[in-house]
């Protein structure tokens, strides 16, 4: 396991480096909407919470797909040279794969030996602990590292995302049920629940989330960003960079859409 000191200096590089190989931005402006970021023939994952026939859908707003494990057990992280740290997350026959730059869903292709993924040049190739990142922009050699299983309804029933940071300890989760936020803070002596409001959605590559909170003169808000996050503490993997803003004060840390099962 990396030190706290130096995986935060690779954070830093990684968001130089990561141009190299998983490289890509794309900026969102405009009244609230859904669209694609990824760019020309990307074709976004299916939403997690479709309707079934037990219709368990969420009633609060949907989250990009990109936010969840999508039924995997569990997300993995990797330190990869050129210096860069890597999440992902294999369900069935893909796999989900997070950067400091985006997300990139990748297919799975029969090979003789191993595991490899493809989405366009893109590919990843696994070999026991040991993974080999190319495309077009370059190559990654990588190294598996930590490993935290996803958390499903069973741990957290209400909620469709999970949110959490460290040094004061916070959380924040998003109601199943209804367009609600709840805030604690001060490691857990502060803690509100507030309507929100949706106003920035963007899916597929960039997909990222702009949420809005509390009174117009004073309000709470959150952006989330399909990105890979580590616990600034323990170093576990997150799919989503979290970020709460309130009157001067900000909370940074990752979090998860809620899967149904593992």
């Amino acid at each position: 396991m990396l030190s706290r000191m130096s995986r935060r200096a690779r954070h830093v590089l990684s968001g130089v480096v990561c141009v190299a190989v998983l490289g890509g931005c794309a900026s969102s402006d405009g009244p609230p909407q859904v669209r694609d970021a990824s760019g020309s023939g990307f074709t976004p994952p299916p939403q997690l919470d479709a309707p079934d026939e037990n219709d368990d859908a969420p009633k609060s707003p949907l989250l990009p797909s990109a936010f969840f494990a999508d039924g995997a057990e569990a997300f993995v992280s990797w330190r990869c040279t050129p210096a860069q740290d890597l999440i992902s997350a294999a369900p069935g026959n893909s796999l989900r794969l997070w950067s400091a730059q985006g997300y990139y869903a990748l297919e799975r292709s029969v090979v003789a030996d191993g595991k490899r993924y493809r989405k366009s040049t893109l590919t990843f190739a696994q070999q026991g602990d040991e993974a080999h990142v190319e495309s077009d922009n370059g190559q990654l050699a990588c190294q598996q590292d930590a490993r935290r299983e996803s958390i499903t309804r069973a741990d957290a029933p209400n909620a469709i995302f999970k949110g959490q940071g460290n040094e004061p300890g916070w959380t924040l989760e998003l109601d199943r049920e209804a367009p609600q936020l709840t805030l604690m803070t001060q490691y857990g002596e502060e803690k509100r629940t507030l309507d929100y409001r949706v106003t920035q959605l963007d899916n597929g590559h960039q997909a990222a989330m702009m949420l809005e909170a509390g009174d117009a003169d004073a309000p709470v808000t959150v952006e989330l960003k399909a990105r890979a996050c580590f616990d600034s503490m323990s170093g576990k993997p997150y799919p989503v960079q979290v970020r709460v803003e309130e009157a001067g004060r900000t909370w940074v840390g990752c979090g998860q859409g809620i899967e149904r099962t593992r």
